[in-house]
């Protein structure tokens, strides 16, 4: 369609503005809900575009708000903005500054893409129905950005919200999306083992905490692979391991490890969480040691709207080809945008930002992570044209 070629033509004149966002922000990574700095550019780029701006989650995030010249609904659109605690290992002159982090998963893109529709819409308000919000988050790694910044109203009078997240699967310019379920909840979970410590050489006037944790981590890896049907989607994941204090000759009193548990349908969800409780018990209890397991859920599965997925992709089509638009399978990864469809139907997708001759392969949260930069005015165009539709036909 003209309108979108058009839209597209815009987002290309302003790739050099976007491309030095997006450096800027990756030079200057901030982890967490420690964003102030981000937050602080972020927002006085909005307001150069006249754009209301709320500083929310103590400073850390942006609400922006694009009121049109005429009545109609409210679109709201995502970036997540905070880096990953990583070292970058990519010589590219534009690396990270800090050290210990980097953008390693295109959060520093997704800012970057969404101020560009900001600028675009901003400058369409004269002619714009209804009213456009833009949600700059922080501590989307950490599952607590998109909660805190709902909390504090975030999402008040918003009928529909939308994201992108840049990927180096998927080729540049193409665009994966799948309606309802596309990510997974995740949650994560702590075990502490208490036995009995004692000399190395004397293991039977101890209760060794270490073997018990061995036996109830090669346990817990049956949950998976012998209770949950084969056709469905779970995971259970040890992803670290304490104990002792380095010497060779002491078993200690306690042992330590911890992971987390994927999964797509609710029922799997508390299965999961019921079965560590159930096996951690079972086991060391058999070995004669105390035990504590702590649950703690972070991230709600990531379900799209079947109606605003039908709408998103249509656009999507429109600005990108038909052909680079697919349906992808669901991923057992976790994004906390699950909290805004938690309260408005909405649509979340993946746009294609891999290079193979530039280099660009290196998956997500990998030190040497980096996209190919032709994807942000493609992205800006996604976000631009998916708010005017949206608003125009409504």
């Amino acid at each position: 369609m003209e309108k979108h070629k058009e839209i597209v033509r815009r987002a290309n004149l302003l790739k050099e503005t976007l491309i030095d966002l997006r450096r800027e922000f990756h030079q200057q990574p901030e982890v967490g809900l420690q964003t102030f700095q981000t937050a602080g550019r972020i927002e006085a780029f909005l307001r150069e575009q006249d754009i209301e701006t709320q500083m929310l989650v103590n400073g850390a995030a942006v609400r922006g708000l694009l009121n049109g010249r005429f009545p109609g609904k409210t679109v709201a659109l995502r970036a997540d903005i905070d880096a990953l605690p990583l070292q970058e290992e990519g010589q590219v002159p534009y690396r990270s500054k800090v050290a210990g982090a980097m953008h390693g998963c295109g959060h520093d893109a997704h800012a970057a893409m969404l101020l560009g529709a900001a600028k675009i819409l901003a400058e369409e308000r004269k002619n714009l129905k209804g009213r456009v919000v833009f949600l700059f988050q922080p501590a989307e790694e950490t599952g607590e950005g998109a909660r805190r910044m709902v909390d504090e109203g975030c999402l008040e009078g918003v009928d529909a919200v939308f994201g992108l997240h840049v990927s180096t699967t998927f080729d540049l310019g193409t665009l994966g999306y799948r309606s309802g379920p596309l990510m997974a909840a995740g949650d994560f979970f702590d075990v502490k083992i208490t036995g009995k410590g004692g000399h190395g050489g004397l293991p039977h006037e101890a209760i060794d905490p270490i073997v018990a944790a061995a036996q109830a981590i090669t346990a817990l890896q049956s949950v998976v692979s012998r209770e949950i049907d084969p056709l469905e989607s779970a995971v259970l994941s040890i992803c670290k391991m304490e104990a002792g204090q380095g010497a060779y000759n002491v078993i200690p009193d306690t042992a330590s490890f911890g992971g987390t548990l994927r999964s797509h349908a609710p029922r799997l969800r508390q299965y999961l969480q019921r079965r560590v409780k159930e096996v951690v018990e079972g086991v060391v209890s058999a070995m004669r040691g105390g035990y504590e397991v702590r649950v703690m859920e972070r991230f709600a599965p990531t379900i799209n709207d079947e109606g605003m997925t039908r709408f998103f992709v249509e656009v999507a089509q429109n600005v990108l080809g038909a052909e680079k638009v697919f349906e992808m399978k669901p991923l057992l990864g976790c994004e906390d945008f699950s909290c805004y469809l938690e309260k408005v139907p909405g649509c979340f997708s993946f746009l294609g930002a891999k290079n193979e001759e530039k280099g660009m392969t290196y998956p997500h949260h990998h030190p040497r992570f980096d996209i190919d930069e032709d994807v942000l005015p493609l992205g800006t165009a996604l976000h631009v044209a998916v708010a005017l539709e949206y608003l125009t036909s409504r």
